[in-house]
């Protein structure tokens, strides 16, 4: 197992942060802690991320992650990703809340941009013009659950994951599902909708029912779930596993049985997925590796692409190819096979009744 900075730190009795400057920075670092650190590298045999120097040398040894709800487990899942992965990098983290507000993210991006050495943007809610402009700036920036032109990115497999819940609800039996999706501008949601309409496509028989556009929360669920009984739809696909549950929790209390009457499917695999009765049946996203892999990518491939817009003067030039990560659905206990159509009763006549 190779050696990280941390590593060097915890047994030199310093902070990462003072590692890291001993290492790429030393002229920051009193002379006896910087070759005492050196020494502690040397005999550990750690071998420095040349990328990560790179990243850590511009100017401050700073990232900064912006997120649109760190309320949302999703984003507090990915996020704890990120702290991991740059504190082993020898990174610092500012995290900021965008409160699903572009504008709000456009303005930390903008601020916080200046006072570090790169920015995590997880599913920026901002408009395509809003990001031409922060990839514009000098910062390097990279996109999580998010595509853009002329931007890194690490993406999940938005599409595969609603295919293989249709999948699955489809051998149960079910052919009338209801969608309940996320923010207009959600960018994962658009990718997971055009998924849907593709799988119910390719399946004979299915058909979909769009309930609108929900607010990515608890409340959301709740206030969407009559519109899934109204639909008459045996089976619903939640944007996330907060309005999943928040679908499941107002059909139990209006008597609707959950899966006899309408199975309930959610995406992310929260935490608090296994911590209801039923159980959610959810897509599975690696929201640790996510983060990780963000770290990775911002620092291998983000300083590269922006120097290339610098040098090019324009904001979507080649940048290399989205880190994809692939999805999984876990069945539980809020899918089964959909209740039986009621047959019609048998009709009688004055002969028939008894004397």
């Amino acid at each position: 197992m190779s050696v990280t900075l941390q590593d060097v730190a915890r047994e030199a009795g310093v902070s990462p942060a003072t590692a890291s400057r001993a290492l790429n920075a030393p002229e920051l670092v009193a002379p006896a802690r910087r070759e005492h650190v050196r020494q502690v590298a040397a005999q550990l045999g750690y071998r420095p991320n040349r990328a990560a120097r790179e990243l850590i040398t511009g100017r401050t040894g700073n990232l900064c992650l912006v997120v649109p709800d760190l309320e949302n487990p999703f984003f507090a899942a990915v996020a704890k990703g990120v702290q991991a992965r740059a504190r082993a990098l020898g990174l610092a983290v500012v995290v900021a809340d965008s409160e699903e507000d572009g504008h709000l993210e456009s303005e930390l991006v903008g601020r916080l941009g200046a006072q570090v050495d790169g920015v995590v943007l997880c599913s920026p809610r901002m408009t395509d013009e809003a990001l031409d402009e922060a990839l514009a700036r000098d910062v390097p920036l990279l996109l999580v659950n998010r595509e853009h032109h002329g931007a890194a990115s690490v993406v999940i497999d938005n599409a595969d994951g609603v295919r293989q819940a249709v999948a699955h609800l489809y051998a149960l039996g079910h052919r009338r599902l209801a969608y309940a999706g996320g923010p207009a501008g959600s960018w994962s949601d658009a990718r997971r909708r055009e998924g849907l309409h593709r799988a119910a496509a390719s399946l004979p028989g299915t058909e979909v029912v769009d309930l609108g556009h929900v607010a990515p929360v608890f409340d959301g669920g709740v206030a969407v779930a009559d519109l899934v009984v109204a639909s008459g739809a045996t089976a619903v696909l939640a944007h996330n596993d907060l309005v999943a549950l928040g679908i499941l929790n107002r059909l139990t209390s209006r008597g609707v049985r959950v899966p006899d009457d309408v199975s309930v499917v959610g995406y992310d695999d929260s935490p608090a997925a296994t911590l209801v009765a039923p159980a959610l049946t959810t897509v599975r996203v690696p929201l640790a590796r996510l983060g990780r892999d963000a770290v990775d990518a911002l620092v291998n491939h983000a300083p590269r692409a922006a120097r290339r817009r610098a040098a090019s003067g324009v904001t979507d030039a080649e940048a290399p190819a989205p880190v994809r990560l692939p999805v999984e659905l876990v069945v539980r206990d809020s899918t089964g096979v959909p209740p039986a159509p009621p047959t019609a009763p048998i009709a009688s006549t004055a002969g028939d009744l008894p004397a």
